[in-house]
């Protein structure tokens, strides 16, 4: 089959003829991919922020956001079938330790987790298992709803957090309206109340945000910590969902924070620098987030089915995996970047 793969750090991904993933235990799935999304997370990939970390052998397979339809399972599979339609959390995990038992299957401790540390969906097929795939409704496609499986579920991991502590009234400032912030955007306005305010550098960013249910627009031009405070009376916001995490966003985001306002962290990139005293003498909490669980990406797919959240997609062949990543690098896409094998 053909796949896109990581053949050293520093250098241009590649598109290879390798074997297609065969079915060898009772629970694997075989996925016939329909769409992968290409994500920020893939060029840090290949600046090598992750070659320690993940500790994968090269050459692989890249890809994380992976959907498509049901190719071939194994013995002991029950919950789907072959040809079924299915979006593919982006973990494998063992449902056998402490944190599987406990439904916090992100923090699994045996966890593979395809395109970072095995073989991904930059390709004809992914080798996956049963508790990875989640049917999706029959008026879904899997190539408008691939980048889903990881931007969107973390997005709405991130998003129904906040929401946790979000009463009608309070001020929920989202930096970032890309390919995150413009998921994060639809969850918040389908399962909260809060008055959401979208920061970004780009204007067009910041006219589909508002598009999509931001009640106030900011265009990150200098002013915008001025801004984002005089829209909250000069206290700041209850919450502030960073889903960009560098170029200085983080000490914007800490600025337009409130007393005792929770600051959550998605995008990534730079360090936060915030004095001690500041954090104690106004009780700020910085909140990290991780991808969602396997129970918040089907809570995900009810919203798509009802339309209530929706992916702004450009999709591109396998074979113009580069075109993708340089379109995304250059600030060219709206939303999420797909490839469709």
């Amino acid at each position: 089959m053909k796949a896109v793969q990581v053949v050293g750090y520093g250098r241009n991904l590649e598109l290879a003829d390798v074997p297609a993933p065969e079915v060898t235990g009772p629970h694997d799935v075989i996925v016939r991919i329909g769409g992968a999304g290409v994500c920020r997370t893939d060029i840090h990939i290949l600046e090598g922020q992750w070659a320690e970390k993940s500790g994968v052998t090269l050459p692989y397979t890249i890809g994380h956001e992976n959907a498509g339809w049901v190719h071939a399972v194994g013995s002991a599979v029950t919950n789907v079938a072959e040809g079924d339609k299915v979006i593919v959390h982006p973990l494998i995990t063992c449902g056998l330790c402490r944190a599987c038992r406990a439904g916090d299957d992100v923090h699994c401790a045996q966890s593979a987790f395809p395109g970072i540390d095995t073989n991904g969906g930059y390709a004809e097929y992914l080798k996956t298992s049963a508790r990875s795939v989640v049917r999706i409704d029959d008026s879904l496609e899997p190539s408008d709803v691939a980048a889903l499986a990881d931007a969107g579920l973390t997005a709405y991991h991130a998003a129904a957090k906040a929401a946790r502590t979000l009463r009608p009234g309070d001020r929920c400032v989202v930096i970032g309206a890309g390919g995150l912030g413009h998921i994060g955007i639809q969850v918040l306005r389908a399962i909260t109340a809060a008055e959401l305010i979208v920061v970004d550098r780009n204007a067009d960013a910041v006219k589909l945000a508002v598009s999509i249910g931001a009640d106030h627009g900011v265009v990150a031009s200098g002013g915008q910590v001025d801004e984002v405070l005089g829209l909250t009376g000069g206290d700041g916001a209850e919450v502030v969902l960073d889903f960009v995490g560098e170029g200085g966003a983080t000490g914007d985001g800490v600025a337009m924070l409130r007393r005792a306002g929770d600051y959550h962290v998605v995008g990534y990139g730079e360090n936060i620098d915030v004095p001690t005293i500041d954090i104690i003498s106004t009780e700020i909490n910085f909140i990290g987030n991780l991808v969602g669980s396997y129970t918040d990406l089907c809570e995900l797919m009810v919203l798509a089915a009802q339309g209530r959240v929706r992916l702004h997609t450009s999709k591109y062949p396998l074979e113009r995996f580069q075109d993708a990543l340089d379109d995304l690098d250059a600030g060219r896409i709206r939303g999420r970047a797909i490839l469709t094998p």
